[in-house]
């Protein structure tokens, strides 16, 4: 062979290697990347109000994962725009797995169906991780209010042409679109009063400044076990040991009414795979560790916890039986 070529081929061997070299110390970097992580702070944003049922589970689960991981993590409520504001500036983060969304039918998979200049695809700018709960929402009335149960609630109601004042965290929200589903299968005349959140809605019903809410059993259970606020009846399909007792609206006489919130932690697209599966397995692990179930279940959640295929499959179901619901409603963002 003459030099020049076997010099030729000397060198495009050694390039080759060094390719190959490169490429085997960079898959165990990425590797280890993952197996290490966490290595910091990790920051959960919901766009839900502090003091909500979404906030009260979260804190919950975000402390049992600094445990977990043995470095902290904070929770940063950015609430506004119908949930778009933190949902937004969770997509807007680093996709290193250090910035988590924490989001549920709201911004998931109500917002899509509701609003038309979305600026937001979910299945384009957010990687599912797991769906964390899901609980059936809470019909609660004050005090004031003479009706115990459900039929005495809808004839009262049909009793006040003008209506009755029902609150919410927002036009579209899941209690919003529960009482306007209610209002549907009953007959009676609801108001619309919105809230920046459940929290701000808690509040005006405990003041007598609404009359009704379909509030989440998290945001609404102490004030139903220290007498301040009456419950009627839930919206899922069956009973809750949070409230024994309160039957359901489908066994109390509104046969196939069922409406249940969840939430579920998301992270920005392109995060890497690994970080994802490092993620989902932390945190379901952490959800049916005995002491986080019966805290979740204590406040009325069902903690359930699936793969991110799972949870991608049921974001598909919701979007698709959402965009139905609304859009014979009517129901257009405010």
């Amino acid at each position: 062979m003459p030099k020049n070529t076997a010099r030729k081929s000397l060198f495009s061997l050694m390039i080759r290697c060094a390719a190959a070299g490169v490429l085997l110390l960079a898959v165990p970097a990425t590797q280890a990347g993952a197996a290490d992580y966490p290595q910091r702070n990790v920051r959960f944003i919901i766009p839900f109000s502090a003091g909500g049922g979404a906030d009260v589970l979260l804190r919950i689960l975000a402390n049992a994962l600094a445990d977990h991981w043995g470095h902290p993590t904070t929770v940063e409520n950015r609430v506004g725009g119908n949930t778009v504001v933190g949902t937004i500036a969770a997509i807007g983060s680093p996709n290193d797995g250090y910035t988590l969304l924490f989001a549920g039918d709201q911004s998931i998979t109500i917002n899509p169906a509701m609003m038309t200049n979305l600026p937001y695809t979910v299945q384009k700018d957010l990687v599912p991780i797991t769906l964390v709960a899901k609980n059936p929402m809470l019909l609660v009335v004050t005090n004031s209010t003479p009706a115990k149960n459900l039929k005495e609630f809808i004839a009262l109601a049909k009793a006040k042409p003008e209506g009755i004042t029902f609150g919410s965290s927002g036009a579209g929200s899941t209690p919003h679109l529960s009482a306007e589903l209610f209002q549907y299968m009953t007959g009676i005349k609801l108001v619309h009063v919105p809230y920046k959140g459940s929290g701000a809605g808690m509040v005006a019903l405990l003041s007598g400044e609404i009359s009704m809410y379909f509030a989440n059993i998290p945001v609404a259970i102490q004030h139903v076990r220290n007498g301040r606020l009456r419950p009627v009846a839930l919206s899922g399909t069956r009973r809750n040991p949070a409230v024994p007792g309160i039957p359901t609206l489908s066994e109390s006489g509104l046969v196939g009414f069922d409406v249940t919130s969840w939430f579920g932690i998301a992270a920005p697209a392109k995060t890497p795979r690994a970080i994802v599966d490092q993620l989902n397995g932390a945190i379901v692990r952490a959800v049916n560790t005995p002491d986080l179930r019966a805290r979740f279940l204590d406040q009325g959640a069902e903690p359930v916890g699936n793969s991110p295929e799972q949870y991608t499959a049921f974001i598909e179901r919701e979007i698709a039986k959402w965009a139905k619901v609304i859009k014979a409603a009517g129901i257009k963002a405010q």
